[in-house]
């Protein structure tokens, strides 16, 4: 199939590439373009729309939402301590030989934290040299895209021989398999299947010493108006216990929900249409706090249900009449954070604080003082290459204001995504920019590498990764009628085939 593949270009799977690519290529951007603060934007109020969006969202529920903010506000004074006590120890840990057995302390911790490292996926030695094959492939294409533009950290780079080869990677679809697990249906015979994970492309990032303009503050991928949004996460009421003043049955890790989402309403640059269980990253450098890393706020359930519900409330003391937000040293005190000081806006506001359509959802002390994000934005443990680390699509995430330490911090961006209908629709799209050397669907569009030295092929592809590796790029069929497999699993295996023009 694989060397077939472009020889077939006026036949059935090529009649579906293009019948999947009816929707337009983004404009052309890089990662800045995905971000209010990288892009030199500002957070504003949001049309009307918005006002009587909230208003509809609590409505009935007014009291209970109320409630509920008090007993959430209660939880974070008591958990937020624990987590700057425990810093980074708070991120649990695991071998990858382990994960088959994985201890039940990790499996609880990664459930409440939403965040974990898998070590040893890739031998060290084998990830030190794909990135010094990732230079010599920058190297010999100096047209290639990145953010910032003087001094290239993060490149609009998606298939180079080693992003290929890693996500093809048996040990990573293993690792992305059991992180995978820890989800749930409550509809047991939902088309989704967690054991047959997809290839998303994304970029890569190499961060130099001393380097602060790849400055990225706290923030949530997967939409960020969408997450209140009727026609984004609504579709699924993926939050609507958090509406009904129910935060507590809010559940991060139900799958089924999920599916009917649409987490890009507005064509962002770099916003993810697909659905990415898991953000992550493959390490290949050894990198530590200060050293250009990533932090993460471990309080999934609790900081997902306060960013949510934030836009509903107002501070009554500490701030000017219809103000937001304060100063930093008034937003720190006990009587600004207090619960009496902050009441429900009586008449909905046009306010969702850090949410700008078409950018991801962005995260500040000010904007979000209950959170303390000054002190709970947690780094991730000292890694080495070939570590891979994961976090919950719903986590609060952002890296190092300033790379403080003397050697790269190197990542390859590799995200775990179940199979899905939808997720298929996004690899047959997916799979057409591969052919033709143009940037993944969800980001930035252009020429991309489509003239670049050493770009990879579909007719490399079959040396290059197993069956297994070829199937979550959408180049070979999958197999419905393995044994073994539940009904959902038949049923969505059945559906990518057809969304991936294998069969009608």
């Amino acid at each position: 199939m694989l060397s077939a593949l472009r020889s077939t270009a006026s036949t059935r799977v090529a009649g579906q590439l293009r019948s999947a690519s009816t929707k337009a290529q983004k404009r052309a951007g890089d990662i800045s373009d995905a971000f209010v603060s990288l892009s030199g934007q500002k957070f504003t109020p949001l049309g009307p729309e918005y006002a009587d969006l909230k208003g509809r969202l609590i409505r009935g529920h007014e009291a209970e939402v109320r409630e509920s903010w008090e007993r959430l506000l209660r939880d974070l004074r008591e958990e937020i301590p624990l987590i700057i006590q425990l810093g980074s120890k708070a991120i649990p840990d695991i071998d990858f030989k382990d994960i088959d057995s994985s201890p039940a302390r990790f499996n609880s911790e990664l459930k409440k934290r939403g965040v974990a490292v898998v070590r040893g996926v890739v031998p060290e030695q084998e990830a030190l040299q794909w990135k010094e094959d990732l230079r010599e492939y920058i190297r010999l294409n100096p047209q290639t895209k990145a953010f910032p533009s003087e001094t290239p950290q993060v490149f609009e780079l998606y298939w180079s021989r080693i992003q290929l080869l890693a996500r093809g990677h048996p040990n990573l679809l293993k690792t992305h398999r059991f992180l995978m697990s820890f989800w749930h249906s409550a509809n047991t015979a939902a088309p989704i299947s967690t054991q047959h994970p997809i290839s998303y492309a994304d970029r890569l990032r190499m961060r130099l010493p001393g380097d602060s303009k790849f400055a990225l503050g706290p923030h949530v991928d997967g939409g960020s108006v969408e997450r209140w949004d009727e026609k984004g996460y609504g579709l699924g009421k993926v939050y609507d216990d958090v509406w009904k003043g129910q935060w507590e049955k809010f559940d991060p890790w139900e799958a089924s929900c999920r599916l009917p989402v649409n987490s890009d309403l507005h064509q962002g640059v770099g916003a993810c249409s697909a659905f990415r269980m898991f953000q992550g990253w493959l390490s290949l450098s050894p990198t530590g706090a200060f050293q250009g890393t990533l932090l993460v706020n471990p309080l999934l359930a609790k900081a997902t249900a306060y960013y949510l519900l934030r836009p509903f409330f107002s501070p009554k003391r500490g701030v000017d009449a219809g103000a937001q937000t304060a100063t930093e040293a008034i937003s720190n005190s006990a009587d600004f954070l207090a619960s009496d000081n902050w009441e429900m806006d009586a008449t909905p506001s046009p306010w969702v604080q850090g949410a700008t359509p078409g950018h991801g959802q962005e995260l500040s002390h000010l904007l979000h003082p209950h959170l303390n994000l000054q002190q709970s934005m947690i780094h991730m443990p000292t890694v080495n290459p070939g570590d891979y680390v994961a976090w919950h699509c719903d986590t609060i995430h952002s890296v190092d204001k300033t790379h403080a330490g003397k050697s790269d911090s190197s990542v390859l961006y590799i995200p775990a995504c179940p199979l899905t209908e939808d997720n298929a629709k996004y690899l047959a799209r997916q799979r057409e920019t591969f052919i033709n050397g143009t940037p993944s669907p969800d980001f930035g569009g252009g020429v991309g590498e489509s003239e670049h030295v050493g770009r990879i092929r579909v007719e490399d592809m079959e040396k290059l990764v197993s069956d297994e590796g070829s199937r979550a790029m959408g180049l070979k069929e999958w197999d419905s009628d393995a044994e073994g497999l539940t009904p959902g699993e038949r049923e969505v295996l059945d559906r990518a085939n057809k969304a991936l023009g294998f069969y009608d």
